[in-house]
Order: structure tokens, then sequence, then C-alpha cells
């Protein structure tokens, strides 16, 4: 492709509106267009890219024995319902009505629909194992949409389901896409590491998100360095700290003028944040809950919204619903409350708490769970931070940030006991289908190579997923020899079988050296009059800072080493 005939345009300074470094790339490359907010339109140049990756998932999804097939975008609101998720997606799905007010939703995934599809179609174990996927547009209405192609409203997913008669064939089938998984992102040129992770409202036993490192990334991971665990901050676990246990001594109202947050508490009685309980108050489909955790921990929102079955929404209370419950904020306790209460199980690693008194002022000191009160539900719901040790070992856990390219789940039957799906076993007795799913964001996985793969100049697109192999630049255009030269050189790359942009532009030599590093193709092979008087051209790896002059009749042969190099 020549540059002087190529659609979209490369911009010199970052856009106002661009966070991450891969979506200030993207832009100033003429690479995508935004629609409107969390959408966008993907430019030729961003194309080639995503023909690329969805190229490299369908080989290695065939190669896992998926079959591909395409689906719906609109579908009945009534399998939604059936599901039971269409009350838990709330607004994030998007719903409409047809002309004849039947409702509709825009499929933000496709669990319902294929477990109906395999339902009609498969009968009996015969027809099982089978595994199903598709590369289709999804929508989501995010209620904060950002970073480029990293959280948006409209996106392109390779979603694939796998259906089996046991539990010992959902295993063999979860890892034969976990290994697709892993030979994808290395094709693609990317290292992710996979954690453990909540599964959200897709459900199931078992999930597993591939995330890549990037100091950009939206998730938080926890990891430890000594045993290898590791989690999305949303799953990750934590061995806490226990506090000794004393022989429960009696309730002391102590006055604490003044006194609202655990920090101030502590400071004003000279202890440690573990031996204090803190209160955290939340709102689950209208209701107040009341929320307890030690001192020193902070509350995973995830695992409490897990704890609670995953209601239809969870909030932090306002100031204003608090009071209107009758409950003094910043000496709230669940001493001699009678609200719903979770508690965290740090609760039981310690004795002789320092809570609120539940009057302004006013706290206790001694307070103990079993004796003065006692929560409805107690678990984990505290939040794993860096610095906490690790539930596996004695290692230190340390956080990072991350871009989620890839998740997969074991949904068990949460579908096929919903929507009835069922197989014959050689007996002839009926049995649910046990289910998985697996997803990987195309759009997201550029935008997170991208993010993983720049330096200050530019993209630095890893070879597979590349929208070009080489950049052919020709300087001093106003010259009938290098304007000859590079038209032959483009001529005989092309006909090697290589992918060419060739910078055929009358523009300077620094605009022109600017855009190839900001388009950050593999290759770049400049021709211009001084190594034309040599007999030479100059070819320079994108992520190298050496070039080497090689004749001109070896430059194919040199940039085909380079790639595959």
């Amino acid at each position: 492709m020549r540059m002087s005939r190529a659609f979209g345009k490369t911009l010199r300074d970052d856009p106002a509106e661009a966070e991450l470094d891969s979506h200030k790339l993207m832009l100033r490359a003429g690479m995508i267009h935004q629609t409107m907010m969390g959408v966008y339109s993907y430019l030729p140049l961003a194309w080639r890219s995503i023909r690329k990756i969805e190229e490299i998932i369908r080989e290695e999804m065939d190669a896992a024995g998926g079959q591909e097939l395409h689906m719906s975008m609109l579908q009945p609101r009534e399998i939604w319902e059936q599901s039971g998720r269409d009350e838990q997606y709330g607004p994030d799905m998007m719903r409409l009505l047809d002309r004849r007010e039947r409702r509709m939703v825009l499929a933000p995934t496709s669990e319902e629909l294929l477990t109906n599809i395999v339902k009609a179609n498969v009968l009996s174990y015969r027809d099982l194992p089978v595994t199903l996927y598709q590369i289709q547009t999804k929508f989501r209405d995010e209620p904060r949409p950002r970073a480029g192609l990293i959280r948006v409203r409209e996106f392109d997913m390779k979603d694939a389901y796998s259906f089996d008669s046991d539990q010992d064939g959902l295993d063999v089938s979860y890892d034969a896409m976990v290994q697709a998984y892993k030979n994808i992102f290395a094709r693609c040129g990317l290292d992710p590491i996979v954690v453990e992770a909540d599964s959200g409202a897709i459900g199931g036993r078992d999930s597993q998100e591939f995330i890549l490192l990037a100091d950009g990334g939206e998730d938080t991971i926890i990891f430890c360095a000594d045993c290898g665990y590791a989690a999305n901050a949303e799953k990750a676990e934590f061995t806490k700290p226990p506090m000794p246990k004393e022989e429960p001594l009696p309730l002391e109202e102590v006055h604490s003028p003044g006194i609202k947050t655990i920090d101030e508490l502590c400071d004003f009685l000279d202890i440690p944040q573990a031996t204090t309980i803190k209160a955290v108050f939340y709102i689950v489909d209208g209701k107040l809950l009341f929320v307890v955790i030690r001192g020193d921990l902070d509350v995973n929102e995830v695992k409490l919204n897990n704890a609670l079955g995953q209601p239809g929404e969870l909030r932090l209370a306002s100031p204003e619903e608090v009071a209107a419950a009758g409950v003094v904020a910043g000496s709230a306790s669940p001493v001699g409350l009678n609200f719903t209460t979770v508690a965290d199980d740090s609760i039981h690693l310690g004795s002789n708490f320092a809570v609120g008194a539940n009057k302004d002022d006013y706290h206790l000191l001694n307070a103990n769970v079993g004796r003065d009160f006692q929560p409805d539900v107690v678990t984990d719901i505290a939040l794993a931070e860096e610095g906490h040790q690790c539930p596996k070992c004695d290692g230190t856990l340390v956080a990072r940030r991350g871009i989620e390219v890839g998740h997969v789940f074991k949904l068990g039957t949460r579908y096929s006991e919903k929507l009835d799906a069922q197989y014959l076993d050689s007996s002839g007795e009926r049995h649910l289908i046990i289910m998985g799913c697996y997803g990987i964001g195309v759009g997201r996985l550029l935008a997170a190579a991208i993010e993983q793969n720049h330096d200050e100049a530019g993209i630095v697109f890893p070879t597979p997923i590349a929208p070009y192999d080489v950049h052919l630049v020709g300087l001093n255009t106003n010259v009938n020899d290098v304007v000859e030269s590079a038209d032959s050189l483009y001529e005989e790359l092309s006909q090697a079988g290589l992918s060419v942009l060739f910078d055929d532009r009358n523009e300077s030599p620094g605009v022109k050296f600017n855009d190839a590093d900001l388009i950050g193709l593999p290759v770049r092979v400049v021709v211009s009059r001084r190594n034309l008087g040599q007999g030479v051209v100059e070819i320079k790896k994108r992520d190298s800072s050496e070039s080497e002059t090689v004749p001109m009749d070896e430059a194919a042969q040199t940039v085909r080493n380079y790639l595959d190099a």
C-alpha cells in the first residue's frame, strides 16, 4: 500500500481525551476513529491487525477441536430472564423493543442462546463432547468506558463454549482451551500471566484470567514471587495476621469526642488498627446492609457481592441513607443494632475489640463476637493488598497493574439446568450437559499488545500482528533514480510475499521517519540518493537502534531473515 493513497492521517500530538499510551498511539497512528463514547471504528491499519489476530485465533481454536459458527446479536429477552441474568446484568445490558413491542436485547455474551442451540441438536452422549466458537460484536453499556479499546461499549470478542457429558470431560475441554489461549498469545508476541479470577455475571466453579502486565492496565493483580500464586484483586486471598486471643473483658463505654475514623480512634486510644472493628454500610436492592471487618483491613466488594448471592444492586450507602436508618455514622457497630450484618472472618482473629457505641462521641471497648454481637454471615470479604502474606506460603504479596486479554470459566450446569439442556446416556437416562466458556477480546488484545510494546517514539508491533511486514521509506522523491529504485523495490518486496507500506509521499525525511516509528512496523527499509550511490539500501528493525546497509538485490531476503528471527 502506497501511503499517498492510504486512508487515515497521523497526528503529531497526543489527543487530549486519551489516557493510556495505547489509546494515544492508536489515535495518533490513524488506526481508530471514535464514533461516540466507548464506541470506535477500526480504520484500515487497525483492521489489518485485527484480521491477523482473528486468523491466529481461528487456527488455534480449530486445532483444539473447536468449530466456528455465527450467532445472532439480537436475542429475545426471555432467555435471559430464564437464566436469571436479565436482572443480574442490570443496566449494562442493552434492551430494546421491536415494532411489535417484543422485548429484545443486544447480547453482551451468548451462553443462553448457544445452550438453546445445543439443546436442539445434542440428543445423546454420542453427540458430545463439542466445542463451538464465534468471533462477533458484543454490546455492554459500560458506565465508565475508558482507555480506548480497553473498556468499550461495543467490542469484538471470540467467545467459545464447550459441552461435555461429565466433569472429567469438562476438565479436558478446559485444559485444551487454556493451551489454545497460551498458543494464541505466544503467536501474537505476548506473554500474559494466568491468574485466579472471579466469575462475575458469567458464573461457574473455576475461572482464570490471562493478564498482560502493563502500568496503564485497569486490573490489579496480586501475586507471590516465591510460590507463583497469582489472582485478580477481586479474587485474591491472603493469610490474615491473627491477634493474641485474650479472655473476654467486660464491655466498657468510653467518651471519644469528635472521633469518627479508625485512624482517629487508634490515635485516641493508642491501640493498633487490628484491635478495632469498623463498620461499612451498603445498599442492597434498596435495603441497608451492615458490613463489619477488622480495622486494619478493607472490604472487597466483589467478594461481598458473591457472599450475598450476587444481588441486582450493591453500592455504598450515602450519609443521608445511613442517617435515615437511625445509624450514627462514625460511631456505629453491630453491638445492639438489628440490621442484616455480614462480617469478615477476621473478627475471629482477635478479641476485646474497640467498636462504635452507636451514639455520638462514644465508643465501646472489649466487644467480642458471639457474646456482644452475632453477624448473619461470616466469610472472607477482605481485600488482598500488597504487603499481605501469601495464602500458599510465607511469601509477601506484590501488586501490579495489568490488562485482561482472555478469560476462561468452568460453568458446570448453571445454564443447562436453567434452560433444560440434557442428553441421554448409554442407558437412556437423562443428564444435564456440563459447560465451559472461554473469551478473548480481539480489539482489547490489539490495544494490550500496543500498551505492552511501545517506546517514546511510537508503537513497536509484534511481527505476527503488525498491519504490514515492512515500512519502505523513499527519500529524495524529487530525484527520478530514487523514485524508480523505490518503486522497483516495492514491487520486489511485494512479489516476495511481504506486505509493504510504502511511504512515497512528498514529505521531509523527518516526517517520514517519525511516522515510521509511530506506526511501528517490524522492519524499515530506506531508499535514498546517498545509499543508491553505493548500490545499497538501509534496513533497520523497529525494536533495534542499529541499522545495516545491504545491496538492493539482497533487501528482500534480509527483511525475511529479520521477520523470521
